[in-house]
């Protein structure tokens, strides 16, 4: 056993995936608003010494106007407000650096935390919406080969304000206009750094945030919502069981259980027909077809046979509950592990299509700006950015 590493009677019991100690030394992350249920924080209120009603108030300013700042909120006492924000609206993130590709569509932003832990958000515009891709852990356990943010460890869990902050940022930002024209923020995807099924109650708490509304939380559309998994099988079936028809998204990546053990680590303890059976019984409790990621990775997961392999499973499990993602790899720097050639990602695509399996290719961005997740912090912890 390693010195960052518990021991196995430390095992999460649901979900097999082990704490660090240096997420256990970590303090916790200031209480914030963002982190409870609009009745529990009329109760956070009343310990602060104002009346209840005052954490409607600022869960208005905070949901509907994507502010934090004391000035902004008139309807407060002037007499201890900023006192007030600071201690129910406390600052949880720090920009360190923003970077802009394609055009001015995408902003990658570095994030500082409270104890210095580092995480990236991606804000990224399309003809059609403005969506924010959000990280839910800082590092990840899950140890994919393939994934920058995988080597990198875990560094801890995100508490739901930390999750939250992230897209209230964003909502902020694009309606400001830094996309080039003031635009409400429409999805959100739990595709940054992390499994956020392995940080399930802060991730499931930051949902509801999302889709309650206002004052309670933003008002989104769930079926605008996407979280992500490796394939933690319990935590999908208790996703499920939410009654809250978000889409899931299964990184799956490898339809044979001989190469997925490889990739996808975690693949050891569920393998890939547990899996699929999982997600099936989430689309039958939800109705929300289910999205199938697949980085294509060349000479690796990309042969034909595969995509005819992966058709098959998902076939077997009855038609019309899946959208397959085929998503050409953004390589890290130095590695080993490149994007399929065209022709040969063209050829998956294909296979799977004449098996009926509806198929789109992943629109990339910032491949220019280290776009892969966690690209930004490695780098950053490196001494890279400033």
């Amino acid at each position: 056993m390693t010195d960052d590493v518990a021991p196995v009677e430390s095992l999460d019991p649901a979900l097999r995936r082990p704490l660090t100690f240096s997420a256990r030394r970590r303090a916790r992350p200031p209480r914030h608003l963002a982190d409870a249920a609009l009745p529990e924080r009329g109760q956070w209120a009343v310990e602060a010494g104002v009346p209840a009603f005052r954490a409607d108030q600022l869960s208005r300013h905070y949901f509907g106007h994507l502010t934090r700042d004391a000035t902004a909120m008139t309807d407060l006492p002037v007499a201890g407000r900023e006192t007030l924000v600071e201690r129910l609206l406390p600052a949880l993130l720090t920009e360190v650096r923003t970077l802009e590709a394609d055009r001015g569509a995408t902003l990658k932003t570095l994030w500082e935390l409270h104890d210095g832990a580092r995480v990236e958000s991606v804000l990224m515009a399309y003809p059609d919406r403005i969506t924010v891709c959000i990280s839910s852990q800082a590092g990840c356990g899950m140890a994919c080969p393939f994934c920058a943010t995988g080597q990198m460890g875990l560094t801890r869990n995100l508490s739901t304000a930390e999750i939250v902050e992230q897209v209230r940022h964003a909502a902020r930002t694009s309606a400001d206009g830094a996309l080039g024209a003031p635009a409400r923020l429409s999805n959100v995807v739990f595709m940054g750094m992390g499994e956020p099924l392995a940080n399930y109650a802060a991730v499931l708490g930051a949902v509801r945030r999302l889709v309650e509304p206002v004052p309670g939380g933003f008002g989104l559309s769930a079926r605008s919502v996407v979280v992500s998994t490796v394939g933690l099988v319990p935590a999908v079936d208790r996703l499920a069981a939410e009654g809250i028809p978000v889409t899931l998204a299964v990184s799956l990546h490898a339809p044979d259980d001989a190469l997925r053990d490889d990739l996808i680590p975690v693949n050891a303890r569920w393998k890939v027909g547990e899996l699929l059976d999982a997600a099936r019984r989430y689309f039958e409790a939800t109705g929300r077809r289910v999205s199938i990621e697949y980085a294509l990775i060349r000479d690796i997961n990309d042969q034909a046979w595969r995509a005819r392999l992966l058709a098959d499973e998902l076939n077997r499990r009855g038609r019309g509950w899946v959208h397959v993602n085929p998503i050409p790899l953004n390589p890290t720097p130095g590695s080993m592990w490149t994007a399929s050639d065209r022709a040969v990602e063209a050829e998956f695509v294909a296979t799977l299509t004449r098996a009926g399996i509806t198929t789109t290719v992943r629109d990339t961005r910032g491949s220019d700006i280290d776009g892969a997740c966690g690209q930004l912090a490695a780098q950053a912890n490196k001494g890279g950015a400033r």
